[in-house]
């Protein structure tokens, strides 16, 4: 038992099993063994070998109340639904463990749900892709300019502990769309594949030239932790020598990585702390230098108490993954999450797709056909790949997107673009959904979702952070009106950034008081409203705000007057949260009239003599001071390259894919 327990704690569950069935012979302790054998098939991805194992462990008075929500887990592996329910039924009469108590009440529910995944409509047909897959693993497919990338333990060589198979390499096979060329399959060489590594889930960026991928299990951290994220970049023909991501947790498990499809964005897998569950997706986004940063749980509408990983982002946005903790039908079901109306939404594909064993790791090359990963009974052995299609007459695809530019008004009044621009994306609930740097050509492109409200921001060291307000309620086409599978709707605003300027007056439209008096009306608060906006959007101004009057009352009055006005607009302005050491109340009264007297009594009409006048009664600011930001370094950004990307009309389908008509999908 010491021997087992020392190599269940590294990882090394193969090794740990032998000892523990050492220990059952001989009596010891077997209700304790057969619950850690259980455990050792259950963490090295056996779940369904683990289910005789939980039961011995029961049956021997295994005192650990998570047996019985691990041992529920491994009956629906092997489709023993009932037996589960009723396993997980029968622990919530006795249980006392508040902490498994809901794991339980939670795999309940989605055991009640089952029915309505199986009963659900669905097109897709499956075929396993035997050209490629052998008695060991392959899985984690990616395609790539006519070639599919995957992770395989072929071959022999040096045995990983943890499931007494040989360590994983990276493999690539020329194909035309689903159609594999066998006699090319490939290891990726020595300067990717490491010996005595795992080396797998690999993914490139919309451009192919960046490349990240998982490695570990080196031995040199003991455990599960030991897997990073290692990136590499092709240049001169050659892909440079990986480098450990900054983003990785070192006490963490980090894997199954993909690039959203403006390349801007990772998302991967993670057992880091703060996750919700086992392990947890994440989005780690590329800064204004380039580098991967700003890494965060993508939350609880994704996210679970069990494991969610290998995620994929489709042309159309949809996020793909794998979980074990939402409901399915056993093991990992592979699920999509969509944004419909502001909301998220997250489906499971059901079946043929999902299967009561594992199933992960989707990859679409076109809206409707792909690749993905199952150890499902009928294959060749472990993990296969299969390729899949979506017959769902219905499935027409519409993606929406907005672009723009950032601009500037320069000294002549002409409008120019700005470029180096951080523009940010809002949803209606102040939900931050994307964010972008502006290149040479101030461009930015993001997809937006149909019906749905959104606010563009605009920031920039130097200049007034600015806001847009675009909505695509209404512009939604019609499914009707498609006559192609794939649709690219592009919308197109911009952003006018003003730059600051210390001491140049500006004028506030449209704030008027009534007659001698200086209280603030509800039309003049609407225009304050949005001074409030620019002093909560650039925390580092200060102001004066000033208010002026005409000279039809005595000097002494409109200074009073106008002091009153001013200080009444300050103090509706601090009311609404801003400090009250950011911003200074100024009458000056009529002493800087825009239109002179003189001039205003040599106008023809009194309408025209009354417009003056309302001229030079005004209110005004201008920044005083500026606690200046440092300017970012310039990124280049091409900018136009993604923007022509988006406006094809009819998307190219890789090479040979008017063969899929030879699958035979049947079989």
């Amino acid at each position: 038992m010491k021997k087992g327990n020392k190599k269940f704690k590294y990882g090394e569950y193969e090794l740990s099993i032998d000892y523990y069935n050492n220990a059952i012979k001989h009596n010891f302790k077997s209700g304790e063994a057969n619950f850690k054998i259980g455990e050792s098939f259950r963490l090295s991805n056996r779940i369904k070998d683990a289910e005789p194992f939980y039961k011995a462990s029961i049956a021997n008075k295994y005192d650990d109340e998570e047996v019985y929500y691990y041992y529920a887990l491994a009956l629906k592996s092997n489709e023993k639904y009932t037996e589960a329910k009723e396993v997980l039924e029968n622990y919530l009469a006795k249980a006392t463990d508040e902490k498994i108590i809901d794991l339980v009440q939670i795999e309940v529910d989605n055991l009640i749900k089952l029915n309505e995944i199986l009963e659900k409509p669905n097109y897709y047909r499956v075929k396993n892709l035997e050209l490629i897959n052998t008695p060991s693993a392959e899985y984690s497919p990616v395609y790539l300019d006519g070639e599919l990338y995957f992770t395989s333990s072929r071959f022999g060589g040096k045995i990983y502990k943890a499931t007494g198979t040989s360590f994983t390499n990276l493999y690539k096979v020329k194909t035309r769309g689903a159609i594999v060329d066998g006699e090319t399959i490939a290891s990726l060489g020595d300067d990717i594949n490491s010996p005595n590594t795992n080396d797998g889930c690999i993914a490139f960026s919309p451009d192919g030239q960046t490349m990240v991928y998982a490695k570990g299990n080196s031995g040199r951290k003991k455990g599960a932790e030991d897997v990073d994220l290692y990136i590499s970049r092709f240049r001169r023909g050659t892909w440079s020598t990986p480098e450990l991501m900054r983003i990785n947790d070192d006490r963490a498990w980090d894997s199954t990585p993909t690039f959203s499809k403006d390349g801007r964005t990772l998302y991967f897998a993670s057992t880091r702390r703060g996750s919700i569950g086992g392990t947890d997706l994440y989005a780690a986004t590329m800064n204004r230098r380039g580098q991967w940063s700003n890494v965060r749980n993508l939350g609880p509408k994704i996210n679970t108490v069990g494991n969610e990983m290998f995620p994929f982002q489709s042309s159309d946005g949809s996020l793909y993954f794998s979980s074990d903790g939402l409901p399915g039908l056993g093991g990992l079901d592979i699920f999509v999450s969509r944004r419909e109306e502001g909301q998220m939404v997250v489906e499971n594909l059901g079946s043929p797709i999902n299967t009561s064993s594992d199933d992960f790791g989707m990859f679409l090359y076109t809206p409707d056909k792909g690749f993905f990963t199952s150890n499902r009974e009928g294959g060749s052995g472990d993990d296969d790949i299969y390729t899949f299609i979506n017959n769902d007459p219905n499935l027409k695809i519409v993606n929406y997107y907005l672009t723009g530019t950032t601009n500037t008004i320069d000294e002549e009044g002409n409008e120019k673009i700005l470029p180096n621009t951080s523009v940010l994306l809002y949803g209606a609930n102040d939900e931050l959904i994307n964010e972008a740097l502006t290149g040479r050509d101030g461009k930015f492109l993001f997809r937006v979702y149909p019906e749905e409200d959104y606010k563009l921001m605009g920031e920039k060291p130097d200049y007034f952070t600015s806001r847009a307000l675009f909505s695509t309620k209404g512009k939604t086409i019609p499914k009707d009106q498609l006559n192609k599978l794939e649709t690219n709707k592009v919308f197109e605003t911009k952003i006018v950034l003003d730059q600051i300027v210390l001491d140049k007056s500006i004028v506030l439209e449209n704030i008027y008081y009534d007659l001698d008096k200086a209280d603030i009306r509800p039309d003049a608060a609407l225009e304050l409203d949005k001074l409030v906006t620019i002093l909560a959007d650039n925390p580092e101004i200060k102001i004066e705000l000033s208010s002026h009057t005409d000279s039809r009352q005595t000097a002494a009055y409109n200074d009073d007057l106008s002091k009153r006005r001013a200080q009444s607009a300050v103090n509706y302005i601090v009311s609404k949260g801003i400090d009250a050491s950011r911003i200074i109340a100024k009458g000056y009264g009529e002493s800087q009239l825009i239109i002179t007297d003189d001039e205003i009594n040599k106008l023809p009409t009194e309408e025209e003599k009354e417009a003056a006048h309302q001229r030079n009664r005004r209110t005004e600011f201008k920044v005083t001071e500026y606690n200046k930001a440092a300017e970012p370094e310039d990124e280049e950004i091409n900018s136009e390259e993604v923007i022509q990307e988006i406006q094809v009309e009819e998307r190219t389908e890789p090479a040979g894919t008017d063969l899929e008509d030879k699958i035979d999908w049947d079989n």
